[in-house]
């Protein structure tokens, strides 16, 4: 492939995918051009070596885009589209915009452009994330293999064979973040109510779940055996998930979570 990958807007999510590409050297700083209206963002895009532009409209005639990368809130990405449907004839585009299905682009680029949309979350700000992608017919597998190339840069990529499953995505992975913010919230609480000071209580709580996903990451075992080593019969861990598995109270509790999230997804997008 060739030709720059043009990025268009460089605000907080799409500065960090772009900081990712260039500092694991998948992508060199000469072969990517910005667009970011805004002249605060554009100047911080500049210090990154990259080409920066403040419309899509300064981009050259001569210029065929490999990849155009739309990280714009969802709610103007309709009105940002049109402006770069000359590169359909080089281009994937791939957009980041939550919400937004592949027809919108199909519809404002036409139904033969090559369309590949991302779910990624908020840890991707950290190259810690989980970026999920859906492809149209018209990506080629190059393209496909240089943009999960790209944004492994930014944590793990998968791949869905249906659309439809990106509620179920944005529910899980998306949205997860927030819940498990909400579990190191609940849990610095419990320890407060046990007696720790409010600091030791939160650095207990949030080194303890990054602690134990890095190790479920790195372990060949399944969770449920990581479980089952860490819980002693009849001693304080039993104890504990007794109340959370009760009746299945935590499995339960999270699962009505994540259909509240995936059914107002579908709502959302009508």
């Amino acid at each position: 492939m060739s030709g720059p990958v043009v990025l268009v807007g460089c605000g907080n999510m799409g500065r960090a995918m772009l900081e990712g590409w260039i500092a694991s050297g998948k992508l060199k700083a000469q072969e990517a051009l910005v667009v970011e209206p805004a002249e605060a963002l554009r100047a911080r895009a500049a210090a990154l070596g990259v080409t920066v532009l403040a419309d899509a409209g300064e981009i050259g005639g001569d210029v065929a885009p490999r990849l155009v990368v739309f990280a714009v809130k969802p709610q103007v990405i309709r009105d940002v589209i049109p402006a770069y449907k000359r590169f359909k004839a080089s281009a994937t585009y791939v957009s980041i915009a939550a919400g937004t299905p592949v027809a919108a682009f199909e519809e404002a680029l036409g139904t033969d452009a090559a369309v590949l949309r991302c779910m990624p979350n908020t840890p991707a700000a950290i190259g810690k994330g989980m970026m999920v992608t859906f492809a149209n017919p018209h990506v080629t597998r190059e393209a496909a293999a240089f943009v999960a190339d790209l944004l492994s840069a930014s944590g793990r990529v998968a791949e869905i064979a249906d659309e439809a499953l990106m509620d179920a995505v944005t529910a899980v992975s998306g949205s997860g973040p927030a819940y498990v913010f909400h579990f190191i919230e609940c849990l610095t609480a419990a320890a407060e109510a046990a007696g720790l000071p409010a600091e030791t209580a939160k650095l207990l709580a949030m080194q303890t779940v990054y602690g134990a996903a890095a190790l479920a990451e790195a372990s060949d075992e399944e969770p449920g055996e990581l479980r089952r080593q860490v819980t002693s019969p009849n001693g304080t861990t039993a104890a504990a998930l007794s109340v959370l598995m009760g009746e299945d109270r935590l499995k339960t509790l999270v699962t009505e979570a994540v259909e509240a999230a995936r059914a107002r997804g579908v709502e959302l997008r009508g």
